[in-house]
């Protein structure tokens, strides 16, 4: 398809559906099976809180996110958001930030997949299990949108319902005294927490990156983001609820696959197999729709020419940025060697988080007449971001501050070798 100046465009097939199931697909995946333990360690029993503060603040977000995706219903998300309503670098930098933390976030994924498979066939490596699997999705996403979003569909079905299985079952075996002391950590312990645990939430906004590809983007767009961000939040609290009432937090803290371990005190080792193979649907969801994000943004700044043109050309038969979908993906499989779950986690929250906080910045921008909401909500969004940012590692601080001067540096080579 071409649109109004010639420009090769991607087809629009998204719905609300498959939009809130994109969303649902990038919020739940391995923040529940691994980051619920690094939480559970920081805040205790009052993890609740933390995921309840995280996700208060990723509603504010979201609400910026929901009125810039319907003034600006174009492929690319924040960075084409900045971009018009701050500046080209601005743009530049929120684009740079999701492909540098997504890429990482997609490595670790692959990895945590490979984890959860050794425990059931343990004569394969770990890395060649990884690399299997980043290679599989990178295939899809290579052949086709609309096979991309019904195989996110199933996978986002089976999670949800291997989770409810998990708090169904689980709360039949609650301790109580497994929540006592409650503010054991106290304030900042709860802080820290959300700071962490923001990483879970940190896939609502996946659909704006393909609002290109979205029916209606101006109505579907905030009610997916909605929809996705309201089911996700429940079942966070659910599920921690149960995990906590389970094993404790201290157990969790020490746990590398907290949920697994939590269902275990049960002692069915039935109930144990399911939710393994649960947290391998959760990571395998997450790391098709990070492809699928972090190809769109590619392919956007591309377009724009913040990247060399070749992201930008799209497969004349399957109607896919192919080039940017097989470059980045191979840059994920790269970082697989390099990948470190915990440190990964505090980076991309970081990067994520001041991607945010350029989306809040931008929708302080808008033009009064296509505002949604007071101006309060982007202040106030832009302010949560980086308040959150201060609860995280000093070495989060620093890998991130690299990529950041990293792809600054990029930008000011690139225009001037464009002039």
């Amino acid at each position: 398809m071409s649109d109004a100046w010639g420009r090769r465009v991607l087809k629009r097939e998204i719905g609300l559906f498959d939009a809130t199931a994109l969303g649902i697909g990038a919020i739940i995946g391995s923040g529940i099976f691994v980051v619920t333990g690094i939480v559970a360690g920081i805040a205790g029993p009052a993890m609740v809180f933390s995921i309840i503060i995280a996700g208060i603040i990723a509603v504010i977000s979201a609400m910026s996110i929901a009125e810039l995706g319907s003034y600006l219903p174009e492929e690319g998300g924040t960075y084409a958001y900045a971009q018009k309503l701050i500046s080209p670098f601005a743009g530049f930098i929120a684009g740079w930030i999701w492909i540098f933390s997504n890429i990482f976030v997609g490595a670790a994924v692959s990895l945590g997949f490979a984890h959860y498979f050794v425990t059931l066939l343990p004569s394969i490596p770990v890395k060649v299990i990884a690399v299997a699997i980043c290679l599989i999705f990178i295939i899809i996403n290579y052949l086709g949108l609309k096979g991309s979003v019904l195989f996110n569909n199933i996978l986002v079905l089976a999670k949800i319902l291997i989770l409810l299985f998990f708090i169904a079952f689980g709360l039949g075996f609650i301790r109580p005294g497994t929540f006592t002391p409650l503010m054991a950590e106290g304030s900042l312990g709860i802080l820290s927490g959300a700071a962490l645990i923001f990483f879970a939430y940190t896939g609502f906004a996946r659909v704006t990156i393909m609002a290109e590809e979205v029916k209606d983007p101006e109505k579907t767009i905030p009610r997916s983001i909605y929809l996705a961000l309201g089911i996700s939040t429940a079942i966070y609290l659910l599920v921690s609820f149960v995990a906590v009432g389970l094993a404790g937090a201290p157990v969790l803290a020490h746990s590398g696959s907290p949920l697994t371990d939590a269902i275990g005190m049960t002692g069915n080792s039935g109930a144990v197999l399911v939710i393994s193979l649960g947290a391998m649907i959760a990571t395998a969801s997450v790391l098709l729709t990070t492809i699928m994000g972090i190809s769109r943004i590619v392919f956007s700044m591309a377009r724009s020419r913040d990247l060399p043109p070749l992201f930008g050309r799209i497969h004349p038969r399957f109607c896919t940025p192919h080039y940017s979908i097989t470059i980045t993906g191979a840059c994920m499989i790269a970082a697989l060697i390099l990948a470190d779950l915990a440190l990964v986690v505090a980076v991309s929250t970081f990067a994520m988080l001041l991607y945010y906080l350029i989306a809040n910045i931008a929708a302080l921008r808008l033009p009064p007449e296509h505002r949604r909401y007071p101006l309060a909500v982007p202040v106030t969004g832009a302010l949560s971001c980086a308040g959150l940012i201060v609860f995280l590692s000093p070495a989060s601080w620093i890998i991130g501050c690299i990529g950041l001067v990293t792809g600054g540096v990029w930008f000011v080579l690139r225009r001037k070798s464009a002039s």
